[in-house]
């Protein structure tokens, strides 16, 4: 028996979407194609332009529809209702770490960070899409360290939003070096010396 893909518009918006991070995590938005975002999608440009505006719209709703949720699962979820964060972000970091090594992200990096160093000065739509990502992370990881330090997992003195502020600076820092370098050592070091820093907020 056969088995046919549905071709429904949402189905077919879904694949548009899906092509478009691929192309621009691996061309960068300015380098990606139009022709490679349909031709990976299986789909034509005419179906492109029924669901999105032009490239500027679809690479609003990547960043929306799919960078977003994507980051929010891998990187604000399992924070979600920690109480012991510095366990819990050294965890996530290495997990991190193990994925990006894995899937090839030490060659193209961090998508968020990719798009922000390319769109920030350039497209105040995109800069103000991807402060969201950034900001949201910011507040997950603060929260989870006022809850440590109820907890007792986290000194009394450690300020959550001034860590939170330097994690996710880190994390992007990390990221953007190791993606420079296309060293896996530099990124493992690099994560090392952020687990003495999270280490040093231990009561």
């Amino acid at each position: 028996m056969r088995v046919t893909t549905k071709r429904s518009p949402e189905n077919t918006r879904q694949r548009i979407l899906d092509a478009a991070f691929d192309e621009f995590y691996k061309n960068g938005f300015q380098g990606g194609s139009l022709n490679r975002i349909v031709g990976g999608a299986g789909t034509t440009k005419g179906a492109l332009f029924h669901h999105f505006k032009g490239k500027k719209d679809l690479g609003y709703a990547v960043v929306r529809e799919v960078i977003h949720p994507q980051f929010v699962q891998h990187w604000s979820d399992p924070l979600a209702y920690s109480t012991d964060p510095i366990t819990d972000l050294k965890r996530i970091f290495r997990q991190g770490a193990k994925k990006k090594i894995a899937d090839g992200g030490l060659v193209h990096g961090c998508p968020v960070n990719n798009l922000a160093q390319e769109m920030s000065p350039l497209d105040e739509k995109f800069r103000k899409s991807l402060e969201k990502i950034y900001g949201a992370w910011r507040e997950t990881v603060a929260a989870a360290f006022a809850r440590g330090i109820k907890a007792g997992k986290v000194r009394r003195d450690v300020s959550p939003r001034k860590v939170a502020a330097f994690i996710v600076a880190a994390q992007a820092g990390m990221a953007g070096t190791a993606k420079n370098a296309q060293d896996e050592a530099l990124l493992l070091q690099t994560s090392q010396a952020l687990f003495d820093y999270l280490d040093s907020l231990k009561p």
